[in-house]
């Protein structure tokens, strides 16, 4: 799929999302790794936009981020923040998009259940990555780095992912993913009609 202006557009509208999901940013004590809501709308790219223009929503906030713009949480910026105790999220962010982008458009018009599935499924490279850069910062033991990197978040993120796939489901985004785009302008060219194409 050749990328659009209107891909690049949606894209960098998800990245702005995702920048003022950081700004909701509570400290939880013994973790440097504060709550957010960003998680929502990470999922929520790749479910709606698809692989592709989810990944790159995700890629376009972390390179604002990086480039010194305060989108990371607590108004953090630099490159400093990759290397730092959330590093590892943030590259997570940008592969859950694809996971979660990648599921959900294996089916056309998929259900409720199955893009719940796809957010779901997408909070475990936010986690792996998570870990994994914790792990780099700490040098701790598995159960510590669970305790101040998964436990405290878990529930409240699995509950951010249930409701980013019931926000993907509604009709209105739906028509945001390439097939449902392309299948409506292909019934247009079909009917040869200039008025509205009916569902």
């Amino acid at each position: 799929m050749k990328l659009k202006p209107r891909d690049v557009t949606l894209s960098a509208v998800f990245a702005v999302l995702t920048a003022i999901g950081a700004w909701v940013s509570i400290a939880v004590p013994f973790t440097p790794v504060p709550f957010t809501l960003q998680v929502f709308f990470v999922v929520l790219s790749g479910a709606v936009l698809g692989a592709r223009r989810g990944t790159l929503a995700q890629v376009v906030y972390v390179l604002l981020g990086l480039i010194g713009f305060p989108v990371f949480a607590g108004g953090e910026s630099g490159p400093s923040v990759l290397v730092g105790p959330t590093g590892g999220y943030l590259l997570g962010f940008v592969l859950a998009a694809y996971v979660s982008g990648r599921i959900a458009e294996k089916q056309h018009s998929p259900s409720l259940k199955y893009l719940t599935a796809a957010t779901l499924v997408g909070l475990m490279p936010i986690y792996a990555l998570g870990e994994i850069g914790l792990w780099m910062w700490l040098r701790t033991r598995i159960s510590v780095l669970l305790m101040v990197g998964v436990i405290p978040f878990l529930p409240g993120d699995i509950i951010k992912a249930i409701a980013a796939g019931f926000v993907a489901s509604r009709g209105q985004l739906r028509r945001l993913t390439d097939k449902q785009v392309t299948s409506t302008s292909d019934k247009s060219s079909a009917s040869g009609s200039v008025g509205p194409t009916l569902a």
